[in-house]
């Protein structure tokens, strides 16, 4: 999600090369910069570590719940860097990249291990990871889930009479839940097919491999209903909030500072659509030990729990959740609820058929 997005949320890369990206959105969502933010720096002081981020606010967040927090513990200085995929890999494959740790999508570990651009990570070095509950989707030979952010319904809620839309059926009939929608564009991430399959009857459990045939013909019942393909995270809310549609797709978090002045808008969290920050860590980094010390300072559920507080990522852990307000934990995409209504976002499939989905949404979009 931008950084809201909560990062990124991201633009598109092919097989062969790179068609720009952000990290979210977030969930999410950022901007570019934090005020510790370094275009390099020497790495090979253990009390000096080099962190990659999306920076804006979502760095922000990372520099009050946890390099603060471990650099008061351990007393091992956090520089921040904000660079994109890009550069990171041709730091890495010049052997001498600037960072020791990636916080990133996890859609770009897959990336960076068709490069070996990142090492094999030593599970035996993370002892927070050791029974903390991380869903198996999130653990990976390269890369390991930091935090949940996802993609969700929105809502008008005086838009219904009263009647609260419950699940994307809900959202693509538009006789009982008449009004303009929208929905996001391949400009902003990558198009929500699972939302149509789902609206199509299709079970959480069996949504991959999407079937784009199926999924096109459903996106075809609603197209006339759509009145703008959003292609930045603050548009839903802006939509929204003037009336021109009365239900969104929308980063999760987006919507909470209106929500919080008073605006007739709510989320709905079944089908939400699970994606994740993680950390890796590149080929050749200079502070091995250090970037393994902050990987597992990150996994404790009070820091899990922290970060969470101050931005709406969720948490990894489960366990951080018994550590935060019902109120709080009701609004994370990782919240024990909404795990189970809700499905994790399929980084190898999207990876391998981006490229195929990208050409067929742009030519359905100008039909």
């Amino acid at each position: 999600m931008e950084a809201n997005r909560i990062p990124r949320r991201t633009l598109f890369r092919t097989a062969g090369g790179l068609v720009a990206a952000a990290a979210a959105s977030s969930l999410s969502a950022c901007g570019t910069g934090t005020s510790r933010s370094v275009g390099g720096g020497d790495s090979t002081s253990s009390k000096t570590l080099v962190v990659r981020n999306s920076g804006g606010t979502y760095g922000d967040a990372n520099q009050k719940a946890i390099y603060d927090p471990f650099t008061k513990e351990t007393g091992i200085q956090i520089k921040v860097t904000n660079i994109q995929y890009a550069q990171m890999l041709a730091q890495i494959k010049q052997g001498r990249p600037q960072f020791d740790v990636i916080d990133d999508s996890m859609i770009d570990y897959v990336l960076f291990a068709k490069e070996g651009a990142t090492e094999d990570l030593d599970y035996d070095r993370l002892k927070n990871f050791k029974n903390s509950g991380i869903a198996k989707t999130l653990v990976t030979s390269n890369s390991i889930g930091k935090n949940y952010w996802a993609s969700v319904m929105a809502y008008r809620t005086d838009a219904f009479g009263g009647k609260k839309p419950g699940s994307w059926a809900d959202f693509w009939d538009t006789k009982a839940f008449a009004g303009s929608r929208s929905l996001q564009s391949v400009d902003a991430d990558r198009p929500e097919l699972e939302f149509a399959l789902l609206a199509d009857g299709v079970p959480l459990d069996k949504l991959y491999p999407l079937d784009l045939d199926r999924a096109f013909k459903s996106l075809d019942t609603i197209k006339g209903s759509v009145k703008k393909f959003w292609d930045t995270g603050a548009l839903p809310g802006v939509l929204l909030g003037r009336e021109e549609v009365v239900m969104s797709s929308v980063w999760n978090g987006r919507l909470d500072a209106l929500i919080q002045q008073g605006s007739p808008l709510a989320y709905q969290w079944n089908g939400a659509r699970r994606q994740s920050n993680g950390w890796g860590i590149p080929k050749g980094a200079g502070n091995l030990d250090a970037a393994y010390q902050l990987i597992d300072f990150s996994l404790r559920p009070e820091v899990q729990a922290h970060y969470a507080s101050i931005y709406p990522m969720a948490p990894v852990v489960p366990a951080a959740y018994k550590k935060l307000p019902t109120s709080a934990a009701a609004n994370l995409a990782g919240s024990p609820e909404h795990l189970e209504t809700g499905f994790d976002f399929d980084v190898e499939w999207w990876v391998k058929n981006v490229d195929t989905v990208t050409k067929r949404w742009q030519e359905w979009t100008h039909a």
